[in-house]
């Protein structure tokens, strides 16, 4: 079912992003009840909003689905700074109770999620999903949960869970 949503994930990013592009300039929806919403969701399951609900969300992807090279990953990054929901949902991510974790005893060390993940593509020298000894990416303020790696993973050792990172 989740590798069913995260196939998903650009249809669901565009219509959530619509419906928030409604309730805000159609509606008058105010913005602190759109951080509000950040926050919580947030806490529950870390950085999702940037990959999963935005509408400004939809038109990087779209922009980087034009020019897929390490540029246009980096721009993705740094569009972030002046949202507020980042910033929450990032500071949130390493404490949020929905987390990905990596199953060691069943890892078969093949490295595709790394290969997956942009976060590893940006710092393979500090991130690695499944490395011991490197930081987990999912953790990092700038991991969105896209859940690329969770989707890649061909023998199921990484999945999106309530809690920690099994060690």
């Amino acid at each position: 079912m989740l590798k069913l949503l995260i196939g998903k994930r650009t249809l669901i990013q565009i219509a959530i992003g619509l419906v928030i592009f409604i309730l805000v300039y159609q509606y008058k929806l105010s913005l602190w009840y759109l951080v509000l919403a950040g926050a919580v969701t947030g806490v529950v399951f870390g950085k999702v909003f940037c990959r999963w609900m935005c509408p400004m969300g939809v038109v990087m992807e779209f922009m980087m689905g034009l020019n897929p090279d390490q540029k246009f990953r980096q721009m993705y990054q740094y569009h972030k700074l002046g949202c507020p929901i980042a910033w929450i949902q990032g500071a949130l991510n390493r404490f949020s109770l929905l987390g990905i974790k990596v199953n060691y005893s069943t890892c078969k060390n093949c490295g595709i999620c790394d290969k997956e993940c942009y976060i590893t593509a940006l710092e393979p020298a500090t991130y690695s999903l499944y490395k011991k000894g490197k930081d987990n990416p999912a953790e990092s303020f700038t991991c969105s949960k896209c859940l690329k790696c969770v989707e890649a993973c061909p023998n199921g050792s990484l999945q999106f869970n309530i809690g920690q990172n099994i060690k």
